[in-house]
């Protein structure tokens, strides 16, 4: 089976695409993550909603920018502008699980060609995608994660900056879009520190995997030493 040096770097690059973004979508799609959060941040005290119109506004909110074709938040009010951030959203949130799926998809294509024994990644330095991913995207996170805990309300204005550039719509008047009062800056706080840990665990496992599997290989060349 030949080995590849490029096949080697698209490995470690859509690796690591696919670990991001199966992090970012976790709290996208699971929903009882944010359910959990209303009672402990007293959300409906706060606000003056019941639990069921909160729960009812967050999901239909959630719907649109998953794919939904209309924009609604149960009895809360909205503005246009309001729906205009989140349409942006929705656009970040397909984005983010179409390269999921893209990933999976080419990562799954690869392991077929490596099992009919076409091609494999080569081992770049020794070590393979898997450790090269993990210990690459986590190496950057790790970092941006330390700055944010620094300041998490700078971060989130550099991130609102980076990925709405030139808007200020999601800059929300409290008045006329209410879902704001049930999205607090807590829920996105804990939103982040899921999604590193998410990224700490994932990179983790791939540089223990990389190095159990090299161990592994060894095994019979050693085993045969012995004897």
């Amino acid at each position: 089976m030949r080995s590849s040096k490029p096949l080697a770097i698209l490995m470690s690059i859509v690796t690591a695409l696919a670990v991001l973004t199966g992090a970012i979508a976790v709290p996208i799609l699971c929903r009882p993550f944010y359910y959990a959060h209303i009672g402990p941040l007293h959300l409906a005290e706060r606000t003056g909603y019941t639990q069921e119109e909160i729960k009812t506004a967050f999901d239909e909110m959630m719907d649109y920018c998953t794919g939904g074709e209309e924009f609604s938040t149960g009895v809360l009010k909205w503005s246009e502008s309001g729906k205009s951030h989140f349409t942006d959203v929705r656009f970040l949130f397909k984005l983010d699980l179409q390269i999921l799926a893209c990933s999976l998809g080419v990562l799954a294509a690869a392991a077929f060609l490596s099992f009919r024994g076409r091609q494999r990644p080569a081992r770049l330095l020794g070590r393979g995608p898997a450790f090269w991913a993990g210990a690459g995207l986590g190496a950057v996170f790790l970092v941006v994660g330390a700055l944010a805990a620094l300041d998490f309300e700078r971060a989130f204005v550099v991130f609102h900056s980076l990925f709405f550039p030139g808007k200020t719509n999601w800059l929300f008047d409290p008045a006329q879009d209410q879902i704001i009062n049930i999205l607090p800056q807590e829920f996105f706080r804990n939103c982040a520190i899921l999604i590193l840990a998410l990224l700490v665990v994932g990179c983790a496992a791939l540089i223990i995997f990389d190095m159990t599997r090299k161990r592994t290989r060894k095994e019979p060349h050693s085993k045969l030493q012995k004897f």
